[in-house]
């Protein structure tokens, strides 16, 4: 069979990214080869900076090039609501919305004992700091709406039942079983305005 030993490489890196099999790891290979070579060397630079200046905000979690980032360092706004994600990226959802003007914690994952990932392996423990160290008045849990999404919520629910705080879930609009970066700017201002006490 024949093969292309860069193009081997490259399909095999490309694999290894979420949602990239084999197929689509070739179409991606395939797209650059043709391409010139200065967007190649724009390529290489972007993925060199993301490597290079790209880390966790101290306080949130959330990623960033400064620490801390500039929605915690961020006077305007509401520093007594904390909206907890799973990942990163949904802090960039909710952020395409422009609706919600409070601060964020971002888990680093759910609550998944078929994954091998338990409350210890989450960023709990700084939720819960934040909590106890902040005037805090609401925390709205906004975990993907699947079987892990939801244990997350109700066990964070439960550290947080009798500190005064109000604990919230999103509302109506989000598809149970889906994931949070996918859900469209509407939709995910519907749910934020209709989150209900846990």
């Amino acid at each position: 069979m024949y093969t292309v030993k860069s193009i081997n490489k490259l399909v095999k890196e490309f694999s290894n990214l979420p949602g990239i099999g084999e197929k689509s790891a070739q179409r991606l290979v395939f797209f650059i080869s043709r391409t010139s070579k200065e967007y190649g060397k724009r390529l290489i630079e972007a993925i060199r900076e993301v490597m290079e200046k790209v880390k966790y905000c101290s306080v949130c979690g959330s990623v960033t090039e400064s620490d801390p980032c500039p929605i915690c360092q961020d006077r305007t706004r509401d520093k007594s609501i904390i909206c907890v994600v799973e990942e990163p990226w949904d802090v960039f959802v909710f952020e395409k919305t422009g609706k919600f003007r409070g601060l964020y914690h971002v888990l680093g994952g759910a609550i998944s004992p078929t994954k091998g990932m338990n409350p210890q392996d989450i960023n709990i423990g700084g939720l819960l700091k934040r909590v106890k160290t902040h005037k805090i008045r609401e925390v709205i849990l906004a975990t993907d709406p699947n079987t892990d999404g939801q244990a997350t919520a109700l066990y964070i629910a439960k550290l947080l039942k009798g500190r005064g705080i109000s604990v919230t879930r999103l509302g109506m609009g989000l598809p149970v079983g889906g994931d949070l970066e996918f859900a469209d700017e509407d939709t995910l201002s519907h749910a934020l305005e209709g989150r209900r006490a846990m």
